[in-house]
């Protein structure tokens, strides 16, 4: 029979997104064509890059109210670019003659002032600025909006798709993270009555080594230090915490909201309270089911900070 992990993780819909993904989208306008990519990777914070044409600059804010609506955690980068379609090419360019003879006539002017060597070429003067110009006016950018915001929807649709993609394959790995904790933890639950046992054993054995067996043993005593032992290395509230924050996590993967937060959140408390058991336990078996529980809450953090 194939084993599956905790039911919680093996029935829920993969709704945990990635922040790693790649979108774009394009759409067609008034001999234009308009094209938007974007690209996502991981932040803490939501962080939003937004490269426009000059053309539509205007739309920045309308394009960033758009990508938090859809994506909630990540640096996410936008281009929006703008191309002349047919029947606009020849217009694309023309050159302003007056103003390139204007480059000329001050340019040798002051390489006479300055006593330089005339060495001006056509070059020069297609570098100047405004020399070349385009007439791809697209007029009223506001009257662009309808045909960007579908390329960019189209785009977002293809990011948040990778995004959920690998998030499903994330959700998986944290399940089985998370599964090596809880068994660990049970283990843990199963050895924690044992240890008072094993230190009143311990003690009466440090007493006959050290050649005191054929005095009699004060029971009183060792019963005072078995009660002191137990009351410092109690470990139940940290185990009852555990078991709180496994049902959090639990709850993080039927939420239909960004939980990459929260995991965050769950990694760091969890790590707080293995370390307080493996300071209290003062046991071997214990211990070594805290290595284990700090090696799969590692990789677990690990994962965490790629999901939204």
């Amino acid at each position: 029979m194939r084993r599956i992990g905790h039911p919680i993780c093996a029935n829920a819909i993969p709704r945990m997104k990635s922040m790693t993904g790649y979108g774009w989208g394009e759409c067609s306008q008034s001999g234009f064509k308009i094209t938007v990519e974007l690209s996502s990777v991981n932040r803490k914070q939501s962080e939003i890059s937004i490269n426009l044409p000059r053309e539509l600059e205007v739309l920045e804010a309308q394009v960033r109210d758009e990508v938090n609506r859809k994506v909630a955690r990540g640096r996410v980068t936008v281009r929006v670019t703008l191309h002349a379609g047919e029947g606009r090419e020849a217009a694309r360019v023309r050159v302003n003659t007056t103003l390139a003879k204007a480059y000329a006539r001050e340019l040798r002017q002051l390489a006479k002032e300055l006593k330089l060597k005339d060495d001006l070429s056509l070059d020069h003067l297609v570098r100047a600025p405004g020399v070349f110009e385009t007439n791809d006016d697209v007029g009223d950018a506001e009257a662009f909006w309808p045909s960007v915001n579908e390329a960019l929807q189209l785009g977002l649709t293809m990011l948040v798709k990778m995004r959920s993609k690998e998030g499903a394959n994330l959700k998986k790995d944290l399940c089985e993270r998370m599964s090596t904790m809880r068994k660990a933890v049970a283990r843990v639950r199963k050895e924690a009555p044992q240890v008072q046992k094993r230190y009143r054993d311990q003690l009466v054995e440090r007493i006959k080594g050290a050649g005191l067996e054929e005095l009699k043993i004060d029971e009183e005593r060792l019963l005072k230090e078995v009660v002191f032992f137990a009351d410092r290395s109690d470990i139940s509230e940290e185990l009852t915490r555990l078991q709180s924050h496994f049902q959090q996590f639990d709850d993080c993967v039927k939420s239909d909201e960004p939980v990459g937060r929260t995991l965050d959140f769950l990694a760091q408390e969890m790590n707080r309270e293995i370390n307080t058991i493996g300071s209290k336990a003062n046991d071997g078996a214990i211990s070594r089911e805290v290595v284990v529980l700090k090696t799969e809450l590692e990789k677990f953090r690990e994962q965490a900070q790629n999901v939204e």
